[in-house]
């Protein structure tokens, strides 16, 4: 990478200028052949899945070869490789990572929706790649050198926390990592003290924290120099309403990261996330239930499938994270480069009410359009274990604050008839006081499983 000019559009002008283009496949393909030759020489546990696959490394000549030949590593098959491994992390680190054990110098674990942890080791390489992803995308959005990032992911064992606070250093602003763990308090604090302009954080922290600024700091989280919110984590930052109520708010501008390495632009209708590292990270379209290659073209949607070219310890090879997306590969408004995507729901989130399929981030969208009449915050009741919801579709909503408790059959009418007309599904509203539901300082869980409570 060259000099880096300050008024440049991009941090790496030779690679993000490729982004999306035939050249940078090429160069793709470079790297998947020898990541694929050092797999299959090296770790017995990707030479087996490849051998047992019918596949050797002179047989992929190209990226379609890949995508139909290597099998896709889901989360299923890592919860199999866990209990074949005893619970023993470490060996399950051992069998999926792309060197010894002993080039590791950084872990975090996500514990994800099963309560199993999914580990993310990564050597000093991987820091540098991934570091390097990191700050093209704060380049994007107005970070420079200078700036302070306030860090309010959750910081233990979190991916998104010590990770990504090192992983920002890169882009030469100040990280201050006061973590999810610091409390609201602590953190607006710190954002005060430290006169910091970038907040890094999920959503539903952000929000939460418009709230609490006044009682706090006795004044509004839009006086307090925010100009850019780096959110991500869980779905909010690309809900049109949410977006308008944080910019508002903050006087800040909001950048929706998260599902890869990607970053949304500053286009005045959201666009989705611009994809900024195709030179480090394949991404690939499965369909969901059966795995089979989707043709990766303007409008598709399906499974993500990543593949880190130079991975290590951080390795992904030809895994799902489990989120369903829909891809846009023709340019962008914006101008700016790489394709982009929207995240429509998670695999693990899938509901389905008389047959349609319901993704909680889309309820969310809904709810949201009802704020202030609505706080946000609401739950979806579920009395049988997941995808099939005996109807109706059961929804434990706040109503907003000064809301008469005469207003609110009315208000439920309108959510239901919304959500009917949107996605097809009509829900039972049951009313909950502001702030009766549990707030997350981490990501926001929206599904209440009853049926646990009656075992």
């Amino acid at each position: 990478m060259g000099t880096i000019v300050s008024g440049q559009a991009y941090r790496n002008m030779e690679m993000e200028s490729i982004l999306n283009t035939p050249e940078v496949r090429r160069i793709q393909l470079g790297k998947l052949g020898k990541l694929v030759s050092r797999l299959y020489e090296g770790k017995p546990f990707w030479r087996e899945r490849m051998v047992k696959a019918g596949v050797r490394p002179g047989d992929i000549r190209t990226l379609e070869d890949f995508g139909k030949s290597v099998p896709v590593f889901d989360k299923a098959q890592r919860r199999k490789l866990t209990e074949d491994c005893g619970m023993d992390m470490s060996r399950v680190v051992d069998c999926t990572i792309g060197v010894p054990m002993e080039d590791l110098v950084l872990m975090a674990a996500t514990s994800g929706t099963t309560g199993e942890p999914t580990p993310y080791p990564m050597t000093r390489h991987d820091i540098e790649w991934l570091s390097e992803n990191i700050a093209r995308m704060h380049w994007r959005i107005g970070v420079r050198p200078g700036d302070r990032i306030v860090h309010a992911f959750g910081l233990s064992m979190w991916l998104a926390g010590v990770p990504y606070a090192q992983f920002s250093q890169r882009s030469g602003a100040c990280v201050l990592p006061v973590g999810a763990e610091g409390g609201t308090e602590r953190i607006l604090k710190f954002i005060s003290f430290f006169k910091a302009n970038v907040l890094a954080c999920t959503p539903s922290l952000a929000e939460h924290l418009i709230t609490k600024a006044p009682e706090v700091l006795g004044r509004p989280v839009g006086e307090l120099g925010i100009k850019r919110l780096f959110c991500g984590g869980e779905p909010g930052a690309g809900i049109p309403e949410v977006r308008r109520r944080l910019e508002t708010s903050y006087g800040a501008r909001l950048s929706d990261h998260g599902a890869g390495f990607g970053i949304s632009c500053d286009h005045p209708e959201y666009q989705g996330m611009h994809h900024v590292a195709d030179d480090t990270v394949l991404c690939e379209l499965v369909d969901p239930e059966t795995y089979a290659p989707v043709r990766f073209e303007d409008g598709a949607k399906g499974l993500p499938v990543f593949t880190t070219l130079e991975g290590e310890g951080f390795l992904w090879f030809r895994e799902t994270i489990g989120d369903v997306c829909q891809v846009f590969t023709e340019p962008c408004p914006c101008g700016a480069t790489g394709f982009r995507y929207k995240i429509v729901g998670r695999t693990d989130d899938m509901l389905k009410v008389k047959g349609i399929i319901v993704y909680p981030a889309a309820i969310d969208g809904v709810i949201a359009g009802f704020i202030p009449r609505v706080t946000g915050e609401f739950r979806i009741v579920l009395e049988e274990p997941p995808p099939r919801v005996v109807p109706p579709l059961k929804l434990r909503i706040e109503y907003g604050e000064g809301v008469a408790e005469a207003d609110l059959p009315g208000l439920a009418r309108e959510i239901e008839e919304r959500m009917k007309a949107r996605l097809k599904v009509t829900p039972r509203v049951q009313w909950l006081g502001p702030g009766t539901l549990e707030r997350s300082m981490n990501k926001t869980r929206f599904i209440e499983k009853a049926y646990e409570k009656k075992r």
